[in-house]
Order: structure tokens, then sequence, then C-alpha cells
């Protein structure tokens, strides 16, 4: 909920368009569909202008992977392992989380570098990790494809992988590497987009590199079901098939979204979560100074993480410890998430209109049911 839950602007949006038109085959276009097209052009890295719309964020990444495999003529996808992308077989292939895919059925042409994650880094700590994880990415190329991929796909910020936050130049060198060989590179926002990770509109931004397709969904809408592919004209050009999503698009789902976004720019979410997203940090950061089991803290603006270690020596993963968090926050009214390949990852990611009172308060919570998780 990017904007908290029942928004008055939100509601009333909604309430006027059902009065007005529910549904019509998306064979045709809707004036909602254009209107949210336009703000999406309006604040996507520069280029980005055609959209298309979907019901959810495992669509919008399905209909990136087609859209790719369709421009370059290539079908290998390069993605990251600890990624997560969905439940449909596609995506649950490009996840690289066991316990999120429920079949052995294996989609062919996928590979899997590793992830960009510092605090369990396998590499020289003496080099620069951006480009010892950027390397990796070259390697499985080399080694694991006909060296011809069709793309990279890559959350800026990966969620359900824990808030794993890239060393800076990662997506730069990651971008070089694929256009090098002929692919295109595929942002994952559907997490990270609309201001959650401060200052910028999309996380990918903070990098200062520009995807040839982005996926966005889940906050978008504000909680209503929608999903968006937004490319160049020229990539969105190479799809000329038969094509629908039947509610895709929807008038519903696009009043939705059209004022949620409006709501977000008039509140202008990035700066309010990287305000936000430096209080909630502070407070962490002292819960950090407190307990040896938190092994880091990690994040960007208002998408913060704990992750939970049984101590900072040994840093071996605290699941149990995680739960006991998350069970104590719950008592105490506070609702948390869980996350990383072991479940010992707490996530935090309030509504970017939270208040500066709501944070000390869910502070304060969060404070409490440490103290009760300690003992």
């Amino acid at each position: 909920m990017s904007i908290g839950h029942c928004h008055e602007d939100v509601v009333e949006r909604i309430s006027n368009q059902a009065a007005l038109l529910g549904h019509t085959s998306t064979l045709y276009i809707n004036v909602p569909q254009i209107s949210v097209a336009r703000k999406l052009a309006e604040i996507a890295p520069r280029g980005l202008r055609s959209s298309f719309f979907t019901n959810s964020g495992t669509e919008a990444v399905e209909t990136a992977i087609t859209l790719a495999q369709l421009y370059t003529g290539r079908t290998e996808i390069i993605a990251l392992r600890l990624s997560y992308s969905g439940r449909s077989v596609l995506a649950t292939n490009l996840t690289a989380h066991a316990s999120w895919r429920p079949t052995p059925t294996t989609f062919p042409g996928i590979k899997h570098p590793r992830s960009p994650y510092l605090y369990r880094s396998h590499f020289d700590p003496v080099g620069d990790p951006a480009e010892q994880f950027a390397q990796d990415i070259e390697e499985v190329i080399l080694t694991t494809t006909s060296g011809k991929p069709a793309a990279f796909f890559a959350e800026t910020i990966q969620g359900v992988g824990g808030y794993i936050v890239p060393p800076p130049r990662y997506f730069r060198l990651a971008a070089d590497i694929i256009h090098k060989y002929g692919g295109l590179f595929i942002a994952d926002e559907v997490q990270t987009g609309f201001g959650r990770t401060g200052r910028k509109w999309f996380g990918i931004e903070h990098w200062d590199v520009t995807p040839d397709i982005m996926v966005m969904a889940k906050g978008i809408a504000n909680g209503f079901p929608v999903g968006a592919t937004i490319t160049r004209p020229n990539i969105a050009a190479a799809w000329t098939a038969k094509s629908i999503s039947t509610y895709g698009g929807n008038p519903l789902a696009m009043a939705a979204a059209s004022a949620t976004i409006d709501v977000m720019r008039c509140e202008d979410t990035p700066r309010r979560s990287h305000e936000r997203g430096c209080q909630l940090r502070e407070g962490l950061d002292q819960l950090y100074a407190r307990y040896d089991w938190i092994g880091e803290v990690r994040g960007m603006g208002l998408m913060q993480a704990l992750e939970l270690v049984e101590n900072r020596v040994s840093k071996t993963p605290a699941p149990q410890k995680a739960q006991a968090l998350l069970e104590a926050a719950k008592d105490e009214g506070l609702l948390l998430g869980i996350g990383g390949q072991y479940g010992h990852v707490i996530r935090m990611g309030p509504s970017m209109l939270v208040s500066k009172d709501e944070i000390d308060d869910a502070l304060e919570r969060l404070a409490r049911a440490a103290a009760r998780a300690e003992g």
C-alpha cells in the first residue's frame, strides 16, 4: 500500500469510474489507460514511454521477457540468485529460491549468476565488489549460455532475498556486459518503484543507469491489481503478434493507478521516503548497537531490513530469532515482513505517506519486541 489504506483521492476516483465504466474489452483503449501511460512516461527513465498493462508483477515480467526475446531474436535469460519474480512457470524459473519453486518443472535457457550480496560475499574482500559480481555475470554468459543472451533481468534491490542492495557501479557494469553480448537490461521495479528507495522515482536511477525495459506492479495502484511493462518505442514495436490481457488496463484499475500516481507526485514520495527512511534507519541502527544478533541493517529509503544472525562473528542465519521477533512485534501491534534465503531477514516497507510520529511509534514497538525476543 504505497500511500496507505483507503486514501480518499483514490477511493473517490475509483468510485467515480465505477459509475462511469467498469469494464470493456481491452481490444479498445480507454481514457484512464491513456492517462496512466502518459504519467508513467513523464516519470520513467529517459526514453521509456511505451507501456503495456496487465494484472500483476508476474504478468509484467512475462511480458518483458517475451518482448526481449522478440526484439533480440534470442531466448536465453540471465537472472540473479536470490531473486523473486512471481508464480507462473517462467517466473518461478527466474526465481532463485528453492522454497518459492513448487515443482521441478524447468524452463530452458535461464542462468543465475551470484547475487550482489555484500554481507555474504565469497569474493576477495580486497577487490572491487561491484567488478567481481559483474564479472560473474560475464563468466556465466561465457560458460553456461550460447554467448547470445536475450536479457539480463534483475530487481534493483532484491526484495524476497532480504532487501539486498548492490554495491555502487554494479548495475552500470552489468548493463555494459549484457549490451556487449547483444542483450537487453530489464529492471524489476515492482517493489522499489515510485519513490520507495528515496530521492528517485525508481531504484535503478540511483546508479545512473537507464534500463531497456522496466516492470512495475504493487505500489503503482495502491493495492489494485495492476502490472506495467514500459520500454522504448522501437523495442515495443518488436511485438507484432496478437496479444490481450482481459483485465489488464481495465478502467477501474487504471483509475486507481492514475489517482495513486497523482498523489505520489503531489506528496513527493521520493523526498518523503528519503526523510522518513533516514529516521527509520537511525532507529534501526540503535537496535543494531544494542543486539549482537542483528548482523546488518541495510536498505534504502522506506525499504529497510535487519539481517538476524546467531552472532556477528559466525554470521550464521537465525531464522528462529527472526520468527520470534516477528511474533513479538505482532503482539505489539506492529506487522513486519520476513525474507532472506533462510527466512532470517526482517523487512520493513511502510506506506510512503507515513508520518514522523508513526515512525517513532513503530520504532518504540519494535524496541519492545526486540527486548522480548532477546529473552
